[in-house]
């Protein structure tokens, strides 16, 4: 089983705030000195044959991860960054790929083992705290027409697809920070700060 890594980062980050009203890049914004998309990449990397970032516009500004940049060919929010990941890892024989959100910066690390071992290698959700957080999923490239059909109708809720093929739910523990809390405003990224001094 070869499983390949995608960061899905095309948040728009309204709620950063921004002179002008268009938000930040959350993927540069920067927690403990680096950004954003630094570490998603140090905590998924290990996990992963292969690593992406999932992301529109200019893919320069991402050049010093080293990675891969994907853009969607029609963009309608996250599923249109998985099925982009699913196709370039199809490309490259892989069986499947585990999508992270850049905005969430303490996600297990041993998020892909936990994933694969729910479903046994078909679509697997991450589950913490009762919530599901389904940009946290393993997604077989087997599922990339039926996807690409999907987004085709006009449908993009994650987990309405998750549930169309009855996603296993990986369980993951939940913690102080909470592992799959995620940055939107200035104050959660205070509070990430903060829960890194801790």
């Amino acid at each position: 089983m070869q499983i390949f890594g995608v960061i899905l980062a095309g948040g728009a980050g309204r709620r950063m705030g921004g002179a002008d009203g268009t938000g930040a890049d959350k993927a540069l914004l920067r927690l403990a000195g680096q950004p954003l998309v630094l570490n998603a990449r140090d905590r998924l990397e290990p996990q992963v044959a292969a690593l992406a970032i999932s992301a529109n516009g200019d893919p320069a500004r991402f050049a010093f991860t080293g990675l891969p940049v994907l853009a969607d060919d029609v963009s309608q929010g996250p599923l249109s960054g998985v099925l982009t990941a699913l196709d370039w890892a199809a490309a490259q024989g892989a069986d499947a790929v585990v999508s992270v959100a850049v905005d969430t910066p303490f996600f297990p690390g041993d998020l892909v083992p936990r994933l694969w071992l729910a479903g046994n290698g078909a679509l697997a959700v991450a589950e913490c705290g009762g919530r599901h957080h389904p940009t946290f999923a393993l997604w077989p490239v087997a599922l990339r027409d039926d996807l690409r059909a999907w987004l085709a109708e006009g449908q993009a809720r994650l987990m309405a697809f998750a549930a169309r093929h009855a996603a296993a739910q990986a369980v993951f523990p939940t913690g102080t920070p909470d592992p799959f809390s995620n940055i939107n405003t200035p104050a959660d990224l205070a509070q990430a700060e903060a829960a890194l001094r801790a």
